[in-house]
């Protein structure tokens, strides 16, 4: 039985490999912990063009900074932080601190509008819920949806919380969540 390795532990395996020289592991690190920044960035209330310059900035620095990082257990935290400030900086360079949330999920640049058309009548009811959580539950069971296997430690960096409260607070997000899903009668069980 094989056990999946932490978020934090692949970026750094690929990273390390990365700059050792095997140049196409840069493509599984940009797999690995983009659906992390997006969320990073994302959670800053940025609007989707925001967010994605200040992946893509951040992606740029990372290969331009690569070798002053020494750490490679340290990249992805290293990936956040950059990401934050970014977006913090172009939020202010677009003259306003925030987007409102449409309470629709977070979507990739590449979907378009017929995907988003699709969304099933029991998508929607489920965004629609999580979007009606506390901004902190929200924030967790997003990221702890769209990464693979998330690293605590990376989410609780992410999210500024302490590692010992995520399990915890997700718990409860769900039993919310779950609460509010089985009392809408357009929720189908």
């Amino acid at each position: 039985m094989t056990t999946l390795a932490p978020l934090g532990a692949k970026a750094a395996t690929a990273f390390a490999a990365y700059r050792g020289g095997d140049r196409e592991r840069l493509r599984e690190l940009v797999a690995l912990v983009t659906p992390l920044l997006w969320h990073t960035a994302r959670s800053q209330r940025a609007p989707q063009e925001i967010a994605e310059d200040a992946i893509q900035t951040a992606w740029l620095r990372l290969v331009d900074a690569a070798d002053t990082i020494t750490d490679p257990k340290g990249v992805v935290s290293w990936l956040v932080v950059t990401v934050k400030r970014e977006t913090w900086r172009l939020l202010r360079l677009d003259g306003r601190e925030s987007e409102p949330d449409t309470g629709l999920p977070e979507v990739a640049s590449t979907t378009t509008p017929e995907d988003l058309a699709l969304l099933s009548d029991r998508q929607q009811v489920l965004w629609r819920h999580v979007n009606e959580l506390p901004e902190r539950c929200r924030a967790l069971l997003r990221v702890i949806a769209f990464a693979a296997a998330p690293d605590y430690a990376n989410v609780a960096a992410s999210l500024g919380m302490p590692v010992g409260s995520i399990g915890p607070t997700r718990g409860r997000c769900l039993a919310k969540l779950r609460t509010a899903l089985e009392s809408d009668p357009r929720w189908e069980h």
